[in-house]
């Protein structure tokens, strides 16, 4: 299974937050707990998880709840890796 840490070592990459990053946990929340986690973040971090997993999204995947935790940030990853 997809690790947490690879998850946060790209959130890590695109935040400008690298050393509290690394620290966060699979429960950790991501939208509305991490002010710089704004729409032109998740934008850089979309593209840079597509690029590091080689992946695509899909529009209908993107929504609030992929981005609830690092945790669902994950398990949507690791979907898109087993397709």
């Amino acid at each position: 299974m997809l690790a947490i840490k690879q998850v946060l070592e790209v959130l890590a990459e695109s935040l400008p937050l690298p050393e509290v990053t690394y620290e966060m946990g699979e429960q950790a929340p991501l939208l509305g707990a991490i002010p710089e986690l704004d729409s032109m973040a998740i934008t850089s971090i979309i593209s840079a998880l597509e690029e590091r997993f080689e992946i695509a999204f899909d529009d209908e995947d993107l929504d609030a709840e992929a981005f609830q935790t690092v945790g669902t940030l994950r398990d949507l990853i690791a979907s898109k890796m087993q397709h």
